[in-house]
């Protein structure tokens, strides 16, 4: 773990806060920690992150940076692309950054064919004792890698979002359940909470 800058006691976090180690997580770890060095550090909702994927690496980000999905400023598009943007209100600065892609001629390696299995039909002992020490192997790697090696950083595609509102809750006239007035739906008059809406748009 020699070229990353993140404390040992702040990756143990990130591996707390997740669950377990994967290269997911050690690819978040890496993005935070650019995204620390070229924006800096939410203390409250200054600097809000747009993630593209909903991946392990959302985890890290979200212990490292201070960006969180609860306080807002941490927002899942789920679009499925590596790339993590971060915007700071207070000046305009603001980065967009995108894992590399496989370099040409990278074919599928025995980590991504035991991954395929694992998702599909399941390893047996000794393949799952070997794809953890893959995944082990991998994630270590990302640690080590130099920065530029790993991401490219852009401009975002995207406008800076809004600060996350703050709306007053309403009643759903179907279930009674309480629900953001933002998320409400309107049929026939009755204010409906988005499930009860599509329930009643599939009846009809």
């Amino acid at each position: 773990m020699a070229k990353t800058t993140v404390s040992e006691e702040k990756i143990r976090e990130a591996i707390a806060f997740h669950g377990h180690w994967c290269p997911g997580l050690a690819t978040g770890i890496r993005v935070a920690e650019l995204a620390l060095k070229e924006i800096g550090k939410a203390e409250d909702e200054d600097i809000v992150a747009v993630a593209e994927s909903d991946t392990c690496a959302v985890d890290a980000i979200q212990v490292l940076t201070g960006c969180t999905v609860g306080k807002g400023n941490l927002i899942l598009l789920g679009i499925g692309k590596m790339g993590f943007s971060f915007y700071r209100r207070r000046d305009g600065r603001a980065i967009r950054i995108v894992g590399r892609p496989p370099k040409p001629g990278e074919g599928p390696d025995e980590y991504r064919t035991l991954q395929a299995k694992s998702n599909n039909e399941g390893l047996t002992e000794t393949e799952a004792s070997r794809f953890e020490a893959l995944r082990q192997e991998r994630g270590r790697r990302i640690l080590e890698a130099d920065l530029d090696e790993l991401f490219e950083i852009k401009e975002p595609i995207r406008p800076v979002p809004p600060h996350a509102p703050m709306k007053r809750s309403l009643t759903c006239a179907e279930c009674g359940e309480s629900v953001m007035e933002t998320k409400a739906r309107l049929s026939d008059g009755r204010t409906l909470c988005p499930d009860c809406f599509d329930r009643e748009i599939l009846r009809a």
